[in-house]
């Protein structure tokens, strides 16, 4: 009967590695518990204006997009409530990013 670490492949029997489920953490009683985390504001639209340089989905700038994976929480939270400014800002736009006309044509 093979054990959790051992199996059979063509009747040869081989060891399976056992890869942590957090890296370099042998115990994970010892592993590092994510008390607050900031998602991400993109919602896979993925598209950047030219002439805003920002995404129109998330309203993040490349640069903030490219470092979002480095940045603390801190900077998180901070690019998360610099988006919320900047819908504020933008008057609503279509799925063109042309704005949206004021009234609607009789």
């Amino acid at each position: 009967m093979p054990s959790q670490n051992n199996a059979k492949i063509n009747g040869r029997r081989i060891r399976l590695a056992r890869m942590p489920a957090y890296p370099y953490v042998k115990d994970m009683s010892q592993a590092p518990i994510p008390t607050d985390l900031i998602a991400s504001p993109c919602i896979s639209v993925c598209t950047v204006d030219k002439d805003s340089g920002m995404c129109i989905g998330c309203l993040r700038t490349l640069k903030e997009i490219g470092a979002w994976r480095t940045m603390t929480l801190d900077e998180k939270r901070a690019v998360v409530d610099a988006c919320a400014d900047r819908a504020k800002a933008i008057p609503p736009r279509g799925k063109d990013w042309k704005p949206l006309a004021d009234e609607v044509p009789t």
